[in-house]
């Protein structure tokens, strides 16, 4: 039906015919001449449309916006001045001979080019939203980044193979999707969270480097930017150790980066412990563009008349951090406050703070702040010294238990980062992060979890200490980041049934329940499993930040909201009681199904 798309009509093609099909973007009456800018995934061409020729010209006449349009003409140089430079056909346009309606449109709810347009409304018409030259912009990015992380993944040897969406549900992180059995009434299957545990039998199988472009599913409370389903590129290799790991990955993200976004990466990227990125950052996942680190004073306030300041120094758990913004002595009190509120999103009480409008002198006169009568010589001095402050700076400090001050203070470096400048000019700055703990402890459980997952390995010299201490074991993790983000996570794993079966112990995970819920798992560790570890990707993550999109959903053909749900096809939905006796189900409570999309 067509000889090239709109996009790929210039110069070279003038004084030849054309076919092309697409959608009318606009239509302008100049006079008698009619425009009409022919849109397809490729981009726009600008087709004029004469009266010379009366029966194309009524069919122009009658074309709105969004008409699915096929078109005949001669391609020809833009007369001078009208030259649009933004656009790849902008030098040509192309004389209508023919113009061919091949389906009429509605009026569309909203402008393709319009600006502010609620999210809801653009779920809700999601076929037109996509049509819109961002969206068609962001998918092709999507796709021309997973073609690239295949196509290194072929090249290095690694081979794609499917695991299952029908899996046993193994409740260790998120909650599971569950899937009614209707011929194994009262039984479920689960949505994989991950193909981890395949994966990994996949390598005692032999088949030694293994990915997969997969869906996965996770059934957590609603957060703006997560999905319930999400997109992970899932990788797993054998007989490589830790850091042959992370340099493959590394070399992958590279080339992902120079190939999709001609963009070359640092080499090799820095690397931080676990145990840096908190004290220095805040974070395991560091925006290392933002120059603004926190300083430990903990150590110095112990014995500080300031109770609020002495009481968490003295406190196992606790943990104060000081955040030095240089010139900051110039902010203003309402902008102190609406940070103070902004680090109470994170569970702080409250934000102190010191300006420091004269270095030379410790005390009231040269440092302005409620707290720094309570604060004696020695401490005011310690901190200036670490925190290496100068006259016309602030301080601010963070106070309480160990995550609230650093998700607080984390966070707040990086608002302020941002806003005031403090970054350091480079457009991407990834880090990997290593050496996790290898278990956290839940005080309201009274257990210990796993930071990462329970196939994770500890280091080799930490093997002791599973049983007896396992707060100070460290495992075989690592996690990449780039600009804050979390780009993907991974760990060596476990390959010796006695180690996985201690590391169950450590997690309060019972012989028998190990048995119930991993014994395949266990079962295939006895056959020689090999040394292998991997790491998953983000994909949706990835393209969202390629892509300078503001959302994760702008990188999704399809996605769900931020209360889960799917507007165009109103889904999740209710089913007729047919189906649900089919599978055995009984509704505990009706519930109205109807979605009132103002509030979705």
């Amino acid at each position: 039906m067509r000889t090239h798309y709109c996009g790929q009509v210039d110069k070279r093609l003038i004084d030849q015919e054309v076919t092309l099909c697409g959608w009318a973007h606009r239509r302008r009456d100049h006079g008698g001449v009619i425009f009409v800018d022919l849109r397809d995934r490729a981009g726009i061409a600008q087709v004029v449309c004469d009266p010379d020729r009366a029966e194309m010209f009524r069919t122009a006449e009658s074309v709105r916006n969004e008409f699915c349009l096929r078109v005949r003409g001669r391609v020809r140089a833009r007369p001078p001045g009208t030259v649009n430079v933004n656009i790849a056909s902008g030098e040509i346009e192309i004389l209508c001979h023919e113009i061919e309606v091949l389906n009429p449109s509605l009026t569309p709810p909203f402008q393709l080019d319009e600006e502010n347009l609620s999210e809801n409304t653009r779920l809700l018409h999601r076929v037109i939203d996509l049509r819109r030259p961002q969206m068609q912009k962001n998918m092709q990015l999507r796709y021309r980044t997973a073609r690239a992380f295949r196509r290194f993944l072929d090249d290095a040897g690694f081979i794609d193979i499917e695991t299952p969406m029908l899996t046993r549900s193994t409740p260790e992180g998120a909650r599971d999707y569950l899937v009614p059995s209707r011929v194994h009434p009262g039984q479920f299957f689960a949505l994989p969270q991950s193909p981890q545990l395949f994966k990994q039998l996949l390598m005692v199988a032999g088949f030694d480097r293994y990915y997969q472009i997969t869906k996965c599913f996770r059934d957590e409370d609603l957060r703006a930017d997560r999905q319930p389903e999400f997109t992970q590129v899932d990788i797993e290799t054998s007989f490589m150790d830790e850091g042959e790991i992370i340099g493959l990955m590394e070399e992958l993200i590279r080339t992902v980066f120079a190939e999709v976004m001609a963009v070359e990466l640092p080499r090799p990227f820095p690397r931080l412990s676990h145990h840096e990125a908190m004290r220095r950052y805040g974070s395991d996942k560091p925006d290392l563009r933002v120059t603004l680190e926190l300083v430990e004073v903990s150590d110095v306030l112990r014995d500080v008349p300031f109770k609020v300041f002495a009481n968490v120094a003295n406190s196992e758990g606790g943990r104060i951090a000081a955040l030095r913004v240089p010139g900051g002595a110039s902010l203003t009190r309402g902008e102190i406050d609406a940070y103070t509120q902004f680090v109470g999103i994170y569970g702080a009480r409250g934000l102190a703070y010191i300006k420091v409008n004269d270095v030379s002198q410790l005390n009231e006169t040269g440092l302005q702040s409620p707290i720094v009568k309570n604060l004696h010589a020695a401490a005011l001095q310690a901190i200036i010294e670490r925190t290496g402050a100068t006259s016309g700076d602030l301080i601010f400090f963070g106070a309480d238990r160990r995550k609230v001050v650093d998700d607080a203070l984390g966070a707040l470096r990086v608002r302020i980062g941002h806003e005031k400048g403090f970054v350091n000019g480079n457009a991407w700055e990834p880090v990997w992060i290593v050496d996790f703990p290898m278990f956290e402890y839940d005080d309201e459980a009274r257990r210990w979890n796993a930071c990462h997952h329970p196939f994770t390995s500890p280091k080799d010299e930490h093997l002791g200490l599973l049983a007896s201490d396992p707060g100070r074991c460290l495992a075989k993790a690592y996690d990449l980041a780039l600009n804050g983000s979390e780009l993907g996570g991974g760990s060596v794993r476990i390959h010796r049934a006695e180690v996985q079966e201690q590391v169950f112990k450590a997690l309060g995970i019972a012989d028998d329940e190990a048995q119930s819920k991993f014994g395949f798992l266990l079962a295939a560790l006895q056959y020689g499993a090999p040394p292998h570890g991997g790491l998953a990707f983000g994909l949706d993550r990835i393209v969202t930040m390629m892509a300078g999109a503001e959302s994760i959903r702008d990188v999704i053909a399809f996605p769900k909201t931020q209360r889960a749900q799917c507007l165009l096809t109103d889904a999740p939905s209710g089913v007729d009681e047919k189906q649900l006796r089919e599978l055995h189900i009984r509704l505990r409570q009706r519930v109205d199904t109807q979605v009132e999309i103002g509030k979705a």
